[in-house]
């Protein structure tokens, strides 16, 4: 039964997000004082054949290590789903 794997990748703490901080300014210039900051990241959903949960984890990570995220400069989470 394969799993959908919804995936979150932000960048650490450490890491200056240019794109946020302009999100963060337009927003507001916009007139929303109360916004005190924004971080930008990517959300991406894969489907991964898999019976084993373990085994649909194990992908899982092993795609964020290598392709989704850079581990130097990202973090990333993921939550699987069953797919019925």
């Amino acid at each position: 039964m394969p799993y959908n794997a919804k995936i979150k990748v932000t960048l650490r703490q450490s890491i200056l997000d240019v794109q946020g901080k302009a999100v963060e300014h337009a927003l507001k210039n916009l007139g929303y004082g109360s916004v005190e900051s924004a971080r930008i990241g990517k959300y991406i959903e894969v489907t991964i054949n898999e019976h084993d949960p373990l085994q649909a984890e194990r992908v899982c990570n092993e795609i964020c290590q290598k392709l989704l995220s850079n581990p130097v400069m990202e973090n990333y989470s993921f939550e699987l789903e069953k797919v019925n």
